[in-house]
């Protein structure tokens, strides 16, 4: 006879599992770190609370790093909550590794974070712009859709992040306004 555990079971041993890979992040073996890292990366969704936890409550930079990189590994099933917790939390150490982690996810990440940046906490606003900077050319294309966002802070966003970006984001803001004398 064979023994199925029922769902209740699997999610405890899971969340059990996911506790102490989290827990491994501040191991002082790095393999033990970055083994830890892996795992949850590959763990996906479910760990995605745990790590934003952790992300907040760490004791120093290095623990916050490492769930950072694991939030970026786990990517797209992060990103919703990575903002909301950002909204919640305006502890600076937590927002600024927050926004590392979803610069590190790429273009998934794009279309969320400048929705997010229509918010009177102008704190947030820099580090999504950050996170936006961090994405690169993947973000230059969106930010300048909106730079004719119906929302002036939305704009007003796109542009500052654009120009931030440099040689990566001027380029189209210049484009956009050449464009539009064109049309006149």
């Amino acid at each position: 006879m064979t023994q199925q555990s029922s769902p209740a079971g699997s999610g405890t041993a899971d969340e059990s599992k996911i506790a102490g890979l989290v827990a491994g992040l501040g191991d002082p073996s790095i393999d033990i770190r970055h083994e830890a890292v892996r795992a949850l990366g590959e763990s996906g969704a479910p760990a995605v609370p745990l790590l934003i936890r952790a992300l907040a409550e760490a004791p120093d930079n290095d623990h916050r790093w490492y769930a950072a990189v694991a939030l970026a590994r786990i990517g797209m099933p992060a990103i919703e909550l990575l903002i909301t917790a950002m909204r919640e939390k305006a502890e600076p150490d937590f927002r600024r590794y927050a926004a590392a982690a979803l610069g590190n996810m790429g273009a998934p990440a794009v279309e969320p974070i400048i929705d997010a940046m229509a918010i009177d906490d102008a704190d947030l606003r820099g580090n999504l712009s950050r996170a936006l900077c961090r994405i690169g050319k993947p973000a230059v294309e969106p930010l300048t859709r909106r730079l004719d966002d119906a929302d002036a802070l939305l704009r007003t966003c796109a542009s500052l992040t654009l120009w931030q970006m440099g040689e990566t984001g001027i380029p189209s803001m210049v484009e956009k306004v050449q464009g539009e004398k064109d049309k006149k």
